[in-house]
């Protein structure tokens, strides 16, 4: 699971229906399926994260994995240790999955194609390139809240707005492939600096918030953090500007549609991207996303390591 535009429309809902039965296990008092015992799940993390590496832990736990956490701080990586070296010293330990998070875009693609591993690996972040199983749960969560039968069905006639730092974000990317894979209409908003036409989305380019919420009228605003730590020169004034002109704010909010939803991937800046009446309110699924995250990585790991194999039950 390297790239969103790995999987097709008919895996996509695949996995997307799985996810959805996942979910039920999360509701169970004992949330514990069989499916993977003897498997072991690395978690190879080179960059900062909380809400990822734990879903992902806790998707590998609920599905009987044996999980290692691999932090690049405070280990051999911070003594100049390879990625190679590294990915092949912890297979040697015995890892049947590696997910990855690297600041360098295409070191997912890397890791799996150059013959260092035989293990699956799954790209939980390359730089500012992709975040497949970040846009799996925003779709998820979108299908969810606007689909009223979601199971089997894609985004057809469904309106997504992407809103902020489109550039730098890895999270953009994904949704963007597999948003147009499932049928939506994508649009993206934020500071000219900030928006590369050469995306080219679907549903155009708006560099006003207020102007894309009335010509556009997205069924779904997704909200991105500001990655002020991939930014070498300033794209914008200053954040009082950008939060003027491009954050997401309880008027704004309530001229959406009544169904409409708003996302953000996190950690949020409050009061910069999203105010805190706008992240609180009904029409936030932020919380959703968290919570499908882990049934979307459930799903990611059963298909990659149990396959029609394994049982659900």
């Amino acid at each position: 699971m390297l790239s969103a535009s790995d999987l097709a429309k008919p895996q996509i809902i695949e996995v997307l229906d799985l996810a959805h039965e996942m979910s039920d296990v999360n509701e169970r008092e004992i949330k514990k399926l069989p499916t993977l015992r003897g498997k072991t799940v690395v978690n190879l993390f080179f960059e900062d994260s909380t809400r990822t590496r734990i879903s992902f832990e806790l998707a590998a736990k609920r599905l009987s994995a044996d999980v290692i956490n691999f932090a690049a701080k405070g280990s051999s990586v911070s003594k100049g240790e390879s990625l190679k070296d590294t990915a092949q010293t912890l297979e040697a330990m015995g890892a049947d999955a590696i997910v990855l998070r690297h600041g360098s875009s295409g070191s997912a693609y890397r890791l799996a194609h150059s013959g260092w591993v035989q293990s699956a690996v799954i790209n939980a972040g390359d730089g500012s390139h992709e975040h497949p199983t970040q846009a799996l749960l925003d779709a998820m969560t979108i299908r969810q809240a606007l689909v009223t039968n979601p199971i089997g069905s894609d985004l057809s006639g469904k309106k997504v707005l992407i809103v902020g730092d489109i550039s730098h974000s890895r999270v953009a990317r994904s949704n963007l492939i597999l948003l147009k894979a499932l049928g939506a209409t994508v649009a993206t908003c934020g500071p000219a600096t900030l928006v590369p036409r050469s995306l080219e989305p679907s549903g155009g380019i708006f560099y006003s918030l207020d102007k894309a919420i009335d010509e556009f009228a997205p069924d779904a605003v997704l909200m991105l953090r500001i990655q002020s730590e991939r930014m070498e020169a300033s794209f914008f004034p200053t954040e009082r500007e950008y939060s003027r002109v491009w954050g997401m704010n309880s008027e704004r909010l309530s001229r959406l549609g009544d169904s409409a939803i708003v996302l953000h991937p996190g950690p949020m800046n409050r009061g910069l991207e999203i105010d805190a009446a706008s992240a609180d309110s009904p029409k936030s699924k932020i919380l959703d996303q968290v919570q499908n995250g882990v049934a979307v990585r459930m799903a990611v790991l059963f298909h990659l390591l149990a396959g029609d194999k394994g049982e659900k039950s």
